[in-house]
């Protein structure tokens, strides 16, 4: 099962309407039938998916470039340990022993 149609797996019980012209209407049965699905179906597979991407996209961490340089030379070179990691490290190794 996709992500997409686990949203769609639960019972169905709210409706949507849209207002489409009769050459998107046409378009969409054309291709329900294509796919051996109900245009409902179809569309609402469709929908999901394009939300998903939708979210996800706006979800994702967006750097510029002078951020994505500073992230990448922090990875190659990061700094020291500050004496409360170094305190920590301590107390683990003392607790793991």
């Amino acid at each position: 099962m996709t992500l997409a149609n686990s949203h769609t797996a639960g019972k169905r019980s709210e409706r949507l309407e849209a207002r489409i012209t009769p050459m998107q209407k046409s378009l969409f049965k054309k291709a329900a039938e294509l796919e051996g699905r109900t245009l409902s179906d179809f569309i609402v597979q469709a929908a999901s998916e394009a939300a998903l991407r939708t979210v996800q996209a706006y979800q994702a961490i967006r750097l510029t470039a002078e951020e994505q340089e500073a992230f990448v030379e922090t990875l190659l070179d990061p700094p020291a340990p500050g004496s409360r990691l170094r305190e920590a490290a301590s107390r683990y190794k003392k607790t793991m022993e």
